[in-house]
């Protein structure tokens, strides 16, 4: 049972307190506000801190940092090379064997799982683990290039 679960036991039927009726009632007058300030004459939001910058203006509004030119790899276990016929694995195979999204521009092979046959498998990245199962297998690992965004000045051009 939770506390928002109790109830009133059945048949109990106690009134609420009627507040600002009067002296003789024990809570006319201020109502059991007390004697002025803010509580007393209105609503005080629950996240105000007395004039104080409150905590959600404090802290920036965007978390953490996104890199720019930040890599996103695909990752394809080498335990599901194993389901798919080709000797030869590429990009392309991978996408049509459904084990890459479209929108994965970079494929890195990761190591759980086996493989039990010799495969070549063509990627951007590898594992220290991946590698070692797949070349343990009979297969070879052929890195694709990535292409880098710097550009770069032709000084004889000038």
């Amino acid at each position: 049972m939770k506390p928002h679960e109790l109830k009133p036991a059945p048949g109990s039927n106690k009134r609420a307190k009627r507040v600002g009726r009067g002296e003789g009632s024990g809570k006319g007058k201020t109502a059991g506000r007390g004697t002025k300030g803010t509580r007393a004459r209105g609503e005080v939001h629950i996240f105000f801190e007395g004039g104080q910058m409150p905590l959600a203006r404090r802290l920036p509004k965007l978390k953490g940092f996104t890199p720019p030119n930040q890599r996103v790899y695909g990752a394809v276990n080498v335990g599901d090379l194993d389901g798919l016929d080709a000797s030869e694995v590429g990009p392309d195979e991978l996408r049509q064997g459904g084990l890459v999204h479209k929108r994965d521009k970079f494929i890195k092979i990761l190591g759980t799982g086996d493989i039990n046959r010799a495969v070549t498998v063509r990627a951007h990245a590898i594992s220290d683990a991946a590698r070692a199962k797949i070349e343990g297998a009979g297969g070879s690992f052929e890195p694709i290039p990535i292409p880098t965004n710097k550009k770069v000045k032709n000084k004889a051009a000038k």
